[in-house]
């Protein structure tokens, strides 16, 4: 079985991701390059152990964490798609089938929110991506420009971000701390509300319950 550590310094993968980072970038989207995907793989792994997930899927989880927007480079839309098919052409014949198979359906079901969540390992992804919503992401420094994108103002104004697994209540809960000086919370759900459900979504497949508490007000 390939271990993490090899995908991180596999030099395909890390040029796809620096390549999607720069391509996004361009277009002023917050950060989807080296720190966000190290993010969602650490985050990833530990879910992926505290709810008893097996070593193997464990590290497949962090795996597919690492690997998941690395697709951006050649498209935004789909880029799903194309993150699992790059990740097929890089290590094709050098993991079982089904190892290869898990990792792959894990990257194309993250962004899909039509997609029915299939396997835990996309479940835990789907989860540790969804909830990577910082003030760090924000890549741009011209508050004009934050201003005027409301993923960038959304982000910018997440103070604190907590990423909570209770084992014994069956439940998962993310904690934001957003400044509602600089946007008010509706902005979140804006864009957001579609990437909780499907939080939510994950959650139940895992068995277990998704809550949402910003300032400190549970709302799901």
């Amino acid at each position: 079985m390939i271990s993490l550590k090899e995908v991180q310094k596999n030099p395909y993968i890390l040029e796809f991701i620096e390549k999607s980072q720069k391509t996004l970038s361009f277009y002023h989207y917050t950060d989807h390059g080296i720190d966000h995907v190290k993010l969602v793989a650490k985050r990833a792994k530990e879910l992926a152990r505290k709810i008893g997930m097996s070593k193997r899927e464990q590290e497949l989880s962090a795996i597919a964490g690492f690997c998941h927007d690395m697709g951006n480079f050649i498209d935004r839309k789909n880029h799903e798609h194309w993150g699992a098919l790059l990740f097929q052409t890089v290590f094709d014949g050098k993991i079982s089938p089904e190892d290869l198979s898990i990792i792959m359906q894990a990257i194309a079901n993250h962004d899909d929110y039509y997609a029915k969540v299939l396997n835990p390992v996309s479940a835990v992804l789907i989860l540790a991506d969804k909830s990577d919503v910082r003030r760090s992401r924000v890549i741009i420094k011209d508050r004009k420009i934050i201003e005027r994108d409301i993923h960038n103002r959304v982000n910018f104004a997440v103070t604190n971000n907590k990423f909570v697994i209770d084992p014994k209540r069956k439940l998962i809960t993310l904690k934001l701390k957003i400044d509602t000086s600089f946007v008010p919370v509706m902005e979140y759900f804006e864009i957001f509300t579609q990437r909780m459900v499907q939080c939510r979504k994950a959650a139940k497949f895992l068995g277990y319950n998704f809550a949402l508490i910003i300032n400190n007000f549970k709302l799901l």
